[in-house]
């Protein structure tokens, strides 16, 4: 998803930064496939520390930065085991680097004149999960509500936030859910007749980032084919 949404963005003529993890290699081959200077920056956001340096890597290679895109998410079993490791782990990414990376993109942007926070939540958040992705769920509704109170508490000074809420979508975490339970069962509570795609998203993300929708900050846009309405 995230890759779909870089794309998209640098087709709109954006220079656009691009995170990752682990997927070094990958990520450089998109920067140089999308142009307009795109940059590759690494980070482990489940590391605090990280986190600040990868928005101080951004803005000291990029200068003034218009929009950030919280997009990276992980999506780890913590059913009711007593075992806390997957949900901290999914806490500390899903949640708390999007909170960091906020509070950091909010002073940049109250310093040069305003800017967006897009942030790709779920309908998780709003309709719950099964019992494995119970930390998954909470995170998301988590990062909806942190989206509506930047939105309440600095569009006077020109920061604009956003919720972008995708359903089950055809992405690399979906993949091993696909593997396990199968294409109709991952399919049967949409509306249409295909899953969701990364590249239904990534249009609105850009439309988002444009200016154009100002005044639907704060809001929630469902991408999820219907298989949850609200």
């Amino acid at each position: 998803m995230g890759a779909a949404i870089a794309r998209e963005m640098g087709r709109a003529g954006a220079r656009v930064a691009v995170h990752y993890h682990n997927e070094r290699t990958r990520a450089g081959a998109l920067a140089a496939q999308i142009g307009h200077g795109a940059e590759a920056f690494q980070a482990d956001l489940s590391d605090t520390d990280a986190c600040a340096a990868l928005w101080q890597a951004v803005s000291g290679r990029f200068g003034r930065i218009h929009t950030l895109v919280n997009n990276a998410g992980i999506a780890l079993c913590s059913a009711l085991d007593g075992d806390l490791a997957g949900w901290e782990a999914t806490m500390a990414v899903n949640l708390r680097a999007p909170g960091i990376l906020s509070k950091l993109a909010i002073a940049h942007f109250l310093e040069h004149g305003g800017g967006r926070i897009i942030n790709i939540t779920s309908r998780a958040a709003f309709r719950g999960d099964q019992p494995p992705y119970l930390a998954y769920a909470a995170s998301k509704a988590g990062l909806v509500t942190l989206t509506r109170s930047i939105a309440r508490g600095f569009g006077k000074a020109g920061v604009l936030a956003f919720n972008v809420a995708p359903g089950f979508t055809r992405t690399d975490m979906a993949g091993a859910f696909i593997d396990q339970y199968g294409e109709d069962y991952a399919s049967s509570d949409i509306a249409l007749t295909r899953l969701t795609q990364p590249g239904d998203i990534a249009p609105l993300v850009t439309f988002l980032a444009s200016g154009l929708a100002d005044h639907a900050t704060g809001c929630t846009i469902d991408v999820n084919a219907a298989s949850y309405v609200h």
